[in-house]
């Protein structure tokens, strides 16, 4: 059976949906389209609640050495531009095109075992990475919506997505767990972009946004915040109880379930060629699914 621990999963799947639909809300029909300001809040309040947490015990955070910490930094570099590049991408694409863009970076993870470490891989997985490739490629020559900044910043997320992937393979200390990881991806997000927002123009540009002083955009940056720490400790939970098999399922699904609910909500206009690459995504995401599961 694909999907066990329901209750976990569930909770996975909510808290994936609520989240990505907050961030779409902020960043399409707000329009705070303030990377540096958005993405430096949610991991401001995903550290702090990380942080006292830990301190109250209801999780357990153990940075060992400098040594340690000093070598996970370029992944939190590469944590900052997942975030950074995602914010700017989903803020000009629909939630659909963004996941389908967004799972290709199995593309770099695979093709760095195949090519760099020499792994095995078996015909099923390289026709599932086929697939996320043509989908992605054909993406921006079949949209509607056809946005170059958009599918820019998608791609450098892309990059990123799989460049971060590549290294926690790389990457494994027995003393470092991934809260462990996730707390420091928080502290380097957080001087990083705080650091970078004045130069980027957002700390002033943000004072003649609209909506500053609305009470929704003040509870919807909150939710923000507060749903993407819920998902990261759901997503660490999911993980550490399941195989990766079934973590990739339970994605899978709280994927599928995003993006067919949401041109409920947000707009999207969509031709056949595009739905079908869409579907050629998810099918390709299916497959990749399949092989984690069988070992295959």
């Amino acid at each position: 059976m694909y999907l066990k621990r329901p209750a976990g999963g569930l909770a996975f799947c909510l808290f994936y949906l609520a989240s990505c639909f907050t961030n779409k809300y902020v960043l399409s029909v707000l329009k705070f389209t303030y990377p540096t300001l958005f993405q430096g809040w949610q991991t401001l309040v995903g550290g702090l609640l990380l942080h006292i947490s830990w301190k109250l015990g209801w999780v357990e955070i153990s940075l060992c050495s400098r040594s340690e910490i000093l070598s996970w930094l370029p992944a939190s570099v590469l944590f900052v531009g997942i975030i950074y590049a995602g914010s700017r991408a989903l803020s000009r694409l629909p939630i659909p095109v963004f996941l389908a863009i967004q799972n290709a970076a199995e593309v770099i993870t695979c093709g760095f075992q195949k090519f760099v470490q020499k792994e095995q891989t078996s015909h099923l997985k390289v026709c599932s990475v086929l697939f996320l490739l043509v989908a992605a490629v054909c993406l921006p020559l079949f949209d509607t919506q056809f946005d170059p900044n958009g599918y820019f910043w998608a791609l450098i997320h892309l990059i990123c997505v799989g460049a971060y992937k590549v290294f926690h393979k790389l990457w494994k200390p027995s003393s470092f767990s991934e809260l462990d990881q996730q707390y420091i991806n928080y502290v380097f997000s957080v001087v990083l972009l705080a650091s970078a927002s004045h130069p980027a123009g957002d700390l002033f540009s943000a004072l003649d946004f609209p909506f500053l002083y609305f009470y929704r955009f003040h509870s919807s940056c909150c939710a923000s915040g507060l749903l993407g720490f819920l998902l990261m400790l759901h997503t660490v939970k999911l993980r550490s109880s399941t195989t990766s098999g079934q973590y990739a399922a339970w994605s899978f699904l709280a994927k599928v379930i995003t993006a067919s609910l949401s041109p409920l909500f947000f707009v999207m206009t969509a031709n056949v060629l595009t739905i079908s690459c869409l579907v050629i995504s998810g099918v390709g995401e299916a497959l990749l699914v399949y092989t984690e599961r069988t070992g295959t």
